[in-house]
């Protein structure tokens, strides 16, 4: 199959499933996070090499006065919550990826820590109390075991990807704060990316569809999600290296509705959509490639999920 044939079909795909009712999610969120794949830090390498990136970011959000909230098997009212995450990233392109002379494949896994804090209004046997939750580990691990990168021209790239949410975070039912979903979810992702080696420009963009399989602690399965991330910016050299001004933004909906006995909302739409600024830098240190990128996404137009900022920041060196 060739590449224009594979985008095609991909893109044909992705218009099928917008024509489709869009739904709530449980918990206000995805295992996607809008914004977290958008730009060249997040393409599959071409070439032979082994990266180890650091992800952290923050996030503060919330529903908003007099909204409802499905959270771990309750209803949550007015919702609020922050978290922190680290994520340790391990990209893998063997010597033997190269398939024929643009073809190339990877892997890669993340293992992330999360740290968070959710208050809400529950209802209790004492009637409608306000109720803080915190919880602290390992979040749900992310693996890639099929990258592949089609080199189109040396400017532009056709990325393509396979990713598994697993769910190996801490889940308890009742329990507002959780590290993990408590569910697996599957995603393909296409991606597109420009980046002139003589004019600098950057123009990337990112789509993938993440299916979600059913919570078995809350019989609660969470309708599928549409999203796409995109960065557009501007390199130019600095201090010895590669620097960027430019900005990120993405539109994020859900596809198909909620199902299973603990979806009680009923028709209960959701989406967001974010922009805001980003910045990279480039350079070699001791022979190896130094990467860094640092983006601030506010939410707008979010309907049915906690509306907030977040912040990234990726580190990585590549060998």
């Amino acid at each position: 199959m060739t590449a224009n044939r594979f985008a095609s079909i991909f893109i044909a795909v992705i218009f099928f499933f917008c024509l489709q009712q869009a739904h709530a999610e449980e918990g206000g969120s995805g295992h996607y996070l809008p914004g977290s794949v958008a730009s060249f830090m997040d393409g599959v390498a071409p070439m032979k090499t082994f990266i180890v990136r650091v992800n952290l970011l923050n996030y503060e959000g919330d529903v908003g006065l007099g909204r409802r909230l499905p959270i771990a098997g309750q209803t949550a009212l007015n919702a609020e919550a922050s978290s922190t995450g680290v994520g340790l990233t391990f990209f893998w392109r063997p010597e033997w990826g190269g398939i024929g002379e643009r073809w190339s494949y990877g892997m890669s896994a993340t293992i992330p820590f999360i740290d968070m804090k959710v208050s809400a209004d529950v209802a209790t046997a004492l009637g409608t109390v306000r109720r803080t939750d915190k919880a602290s580990g390992l979040g749900d691990l992310i693996l890639m075991p099929l990258m592949f990168n089609y080199n189109v021209t040396p400017d532009f790239n056709i990325n393509m990807r396979l990713t598994f949410y697993a769910p190996t975070g801490s889940y308890e039912v009742g329990r507002l704060a959780n590290t993990g979903k408590n569910f697996w979810s599957v995603e393909p992702l296409f991606g597109l990316m420009y980046f002139g080696q003589k004019n600098g420009i950057e123009a990337s963009l990112f789509g993938g569809l993440t299916i979600n399989q059913e919570n078995p602690a809350t019989d609660y399965k969470s309708g599928n999600q549409l999203h796409f991330d995109g960065t557009l910016a501007q390199h130019f050299p600095l201090m010895g290296g590669l620097a960027s001004v430019g900005v990120t933004g993405f539109y994020y909906e859900q596809v198909t509705g909620d199902s299973g006995a603990g979806a009680k909302f009923g028709d209960f739409k959701a989406k967001t959509v974010g922009i805001g600024p980003s910045i990279s830098y480039i350079k070699k240190l001791n022979g190896e490639e130094f990467l860094t990128e640092l983006k601030w996404l506010h939410e707008t137009e979010t309907e049915n999920r906690l509306e907030g900022d977040t912040v990234f920041l990726k580190v990585m060196l590549k060998f």
